[in-house]
């Protein structure tokens, strides 16, 4: 028989944490490197937060600034998404909508059994996830920080107005997919499209005590107006300031602006942004 002590949130929590890292880690598809990450204290803390990495990454995308949070008394959660992480090279051209959506609800399930207070943080399509929970589950979480968050392609990739026939087009598999540049499936790319559109009225932010965002001068694959306007609406539904930063060109970041491998300043701009995250003046 379990004690009293077993069945609260944080154990199911761990447990269910441990469970999916187990299934990735008997699943010989999936990279050890990419496997999702549970780093606790071993009990509830005061503070807990969801990461959610980018499109075609994996939660290693995080590992710097999850230690940097767990140093700071967090309990953090890193899940893989789904179709990330693997050695099917195509596997990330498959995943639906819906695939998505319940990856990013399940996750803050685990979450919101670590700690008492929960924050998501996320990156690029990770952010487009982030939005969707606050939208949708904005009761329960209470701090939101969006790094290059994509709410739609940069002006210079795609016309404005072909967006949403595209979308539309590819959403649907009306149109054969197709691999960009930069390995991006356009099927994929406009499912996490879709996400970022599904806004529920009104939108649920009650319980958000801070939204922040970061975007890099030099990112040419989202659409930076966008990235800030759409956390502007959550923050204004809540009632709370925006907290807004724009990373010089002189960082020389582009898009992904956790690539801070073997920068002397990494540990400053990491710093930034759990500061933007936590609501530091």
């Amino acid at each position: 028989m379990r004690s009293i002590d077993d069945t609260g949130p944080f154990p199911a929590a761990v447990r269910a944490a441990r469970a999916v890292i187990a299934a990735e880690t008997a699943d010989p598809a999936i990279r050890p490197r990419s496997r999702s990450r549970l780093l606790s204290h071993g009990s509830p803390t005061a503070r807990a937060v969801l990461l959610l990495h980018g499109y075609m990454h994996g939660p290693e995308q995080w590992d710097d600034v999850a230690d940097d949070l767990h140093a700071r008394g967090y309990n953090a959660w890193i899940p893989r998404a789904p179709g990330h992480g693997t050695s099917e090279s195509n596997a990330t051209h498959r995943i639906t909508t819906r695939q998505l959506t319940t990856y990013a609800s399940g996750a803050l399930d685990i979450a919101l059994g670590l700690g008492e207070e929960t924050g998501v943080i996320g990156i690029s399509a990770g952010a487009t996830l982030a939005t969707w929970l606050v939208r949708h589950r904005g009761d329960a979480v209470r701090r939101l920080l969006l790094l290059s968050p994509f709410f739609g392609p940069a002006p210079g990739r795609v016309p404005g107005a072909l967006v949403r026939p595209l979308l539309f087009l590819y959403g649907h598999g009306l149109l054969p997919d197709r691999v960009d540049s930069r390995g991006y499936s356009l099927a994929t790319v406009s499912r996490y499209l879709a996400i970022a559109r599904r806004r529920p009225c009104p939108a649920h932010s009650d319980g958000l005590r801070s939204v922040a965002v970061v975007t890099s001068a030099l990112d040419d694959v989202v659409d930076t107006v966008a990235a800030t306007a759409v956390p502007g609406q959550l923050a204004e539904a809540a009632g709370v300031a925006l907290r807004s930063r724009v990373l010089p060109d002189s960082l020389l970041l582009r898009h992904n602006t956790l690539n801070l491998a073997g920068r002397a300043d990494a540990g400053e701009i990491r710093e930034l942004y759990i500061r933007l995250y936590e609501g530091w003046p």
